[in-house]
C-alpha cells in the first residue's frame, strides 16, 4: 500500500503543471531576444539548403546543451547551490573565481545591449510610428530601465507571471507573421544549390547564429535551483521535461518564422538586408510599404528584448553576487547577500543607463568576445564535468556527449574564425 501510494505520488509530481508552462516561456522569452530579428538574415544568407540542415541540427544542440548545464547546477551536495557555487565546488576556489568572471562578462553585456536596443526601439517607435518628438535619451533610457528592473526586484513570481505575459503575445505574432508572408513564398532560395565547400561553410559560420539565437543558458541556473526547491529529489527528470519542451517550442516557432522569412525573400533582398544592417521586419516592411509591418515590427523587438532581458539578468546577478561573495570569502569577511543584491541591482542600473545614453557602435563587438566563452560554458564545461566530477559520471558514455562537444568545438571555432577574419 505504501509503495503504491508513493509511486502515485511521484507520478503527481511529473504531471505537467501551470508552474512548469511559466518556466518554459521564461526560458523561451530569454532565448528570443533581439537575435531573432537577424537570424533569417544571417542564417538564409547563402540559400535555404543550408538551413534545412541546420533546422535538423539546431532542436538537439538546444536541449543536450541546456540540460547538460541544468545537471550541472543539480549535481551539487548543497541543494539550492546556484552555478557559481557548484562550479567552485566542482573544481575548486581558483577556477571558481575564474570561471564566475567568465560567466559574467559573458552575461552582462548582453544586459547593456538590451539597455540600449530597447531606447533605440522604442525611441524609433515614438518618433516614426506615432509622429512624437524624441524624449532626452538619458530620460528616455532610466524610465525604460528602471521599468523592467522593477519587475525583477518585484521577484521571481511577478518575473515569470510578466513573461508569461509578454511572451503569448510574442508567440502569436511570429506565428502571425509567418502565415501572413506565405503569399509572398518564391522558390529563388530553393534554386541556389551551394557546392558541397560552400555548403559545409555556410553550416559552420551559421551555427554560432543558433546558438545564440536559441541560447537560454543565462536563465539555467535560477530555472534548475527553482525546479529543486519545487520537486527535490524529482528535479532532474522535471528540468529535462521542461527542457525538452522549450526546445520544441524555440525549434518551432522560431525556425517557421526563419524559413517564412527566407522563403519571402531572395538571396539578393538577404544580401541587401545584412548590408543596411537592417532587422528582418524592418527590411519586409521597408520592401512591402506595409504599416502593418511597421507598427508591428518594433512591438515584436520590444517584447523580445524585454523578455530576454529578465533571463539574462538573473545570470548576470549571479555572476557578480559570486564575485563579491568569493572576494568576501578568501579574506575572511562577512557576506551580507542583502548588502551585495542592493549593489548589483544599483550597478547594473547605473551602468545600462550610461551605455544606453551614450550608445556606443562597440557593443557588437563585445558581443562576439562574449561568444566563445558562452559557447564553453553551456556546452564545454558540463561534457568536461562528466568526465571530472564523481556525481555527473553516471551520465558518461551517451552519444549526446560527444555530439555536445562537437557543436561546443564548432561554435567556438566560427566565432573565432568570424572574429579575426
Amino acid at each position: 500500500m505504501t509503495t503504491q501510494s508513493t509511486t502515485t505520488t511521484s507520478a503527481d509530481k511529473m504531471k505537467w503543471s501551470a508552474q512548469d508552462t511559466t518556466w518554459m516561456l521564461s526560458l523561451f522569452g530569454t532565448a528570443v531576444g533581439a537575435g531573432i530579428l537577424f537570424l533569417p538574415i544571417n542564417a538564409g544568407l547563402n540559400g535555404f539548403w543550408p538551413l534545412v540542415a541546420l533546422a535538423v541540427l539546431v532542436g538537439p544542440m538546444t536541449y543536450f546543451a541546456h540540460r547538460g548545464l541544468a545537471r550541472f547546477v543539480l549535481s551539487s551536495k548543497k541543494p539550492g547551490s546556484d552555478i557559481t557555487e557548484v562550479v567552485e565546488e566542482h573544481f575548486g576556489a581558483t577556477a571558481g573565481k575564474l570561471i564566475t568572471l567568465l560567466y559574467f562578462f559573458a552575461i552582462y553585456p548582453i544586459v547593456l545591449i538590451y539597455g540600449v536596443g530597447i531606447t533605440n526601439t522604442v525611441d524609433s517607435f515614438m518618433v516614426h510610428q506615432l509622429g512624437m518628438e524624441s524624449l532626452p535619451r538619458s530620460v528616455l533610457s532610466i524610465i525604460l530601465i528602471m521599468g523592467m528592473m522593477s519587475v525583477m526586484l518585484a521577484g521571481e513570481k511577478l518575473m515569470l507571471k510578466v513573461t508569461q505575459f509578454l511572451v503569448y503575445p510574442l508567440v502569436a505574432i511570429l506565428l502571425f507573421m509567418s502565415i501572413y508572408l506565405i503569399p509572398d513564398w518564391n522558390t529563388s532560395a530553393l534554386q541556389q544549390i551551394p557546392t558541397m565547400g560552400d555548403f559545409w561553410t555556410t553550416i559552420w559560420i551559421s551555427i554560432p547564429v543558433l546558438v545564440f539565437a536559441f541560447n537560454h543558458s543565462p536563465a539555467i541556473s535560477a530555472f534548475s535551483m527553482a525546479q529543486t526547491r519545487s520537486y527535490g529529489e524529482n528535479a532532474e527528470r522535471k528540468s529535462n521535461q521542461i527542457l525538452f519542451r522549450t526546445a520544441g517550442m524555440l525549434l518551432g516557432f522560431v525556425m517557421l518564422f526563419v524559413f517564412s522569412c527566407v522563403l519571402s525573400l531572395t538571396p539578393a533582398d538577404l544580401v541587401e538586408a545584412k548590408a543596411q544592417n537592417l532587422a528582418v521586419l524592418s527590411y519586409l516592411a521597408n520592401k512591402h510599404e506595409s504599416p502593418f509591418i511597421s507598427y508591428l515590427g518594433p512591438i515584436v523587438a520590444f517584447v523580445a528584448i524585454v523578455s530576454s532581458f529578465f533571463g539574462h539578468y538573473m545570470g548576470a546577478r549571479e555572476g557578480l553576487n559570486g564575485l563579491i561573495i568569493k572576494q568576501l570569502r578568501s579574506r575572511n569577511k562577512e557576506v551580507n547577500l542583502k548588502k551585495i543584491d542592493m549593489f548589483t541591482v544599483a550597478f547594473v542600473i547605473i551602468t545600462s543607463w550610461i551605455v544606453a545614453t551614450i550608445n556606443p557602435s562597440i557593443l557588437g563587438m563585445i558581443e562576439s568576445l562574449g561568444g566563445p566563452i558562452i559557447a564553453t560554458i553551456l556546452f564545454i564545461m558540463p561534457m568536461y564535468a562528466i568526465k571530472k566530477v564523481p556525481s555527473m559520471q553516471k551520465y558518461a558514455g551517451k552519444a549526446s556527449n560527444v555530439f555536445v562537444t562537437i557543436m561546443g568545438l564548432v561554435a567556438i571555432s566560427a566565432i573565432m574564425y568570424g572574429f579575426v577574419s
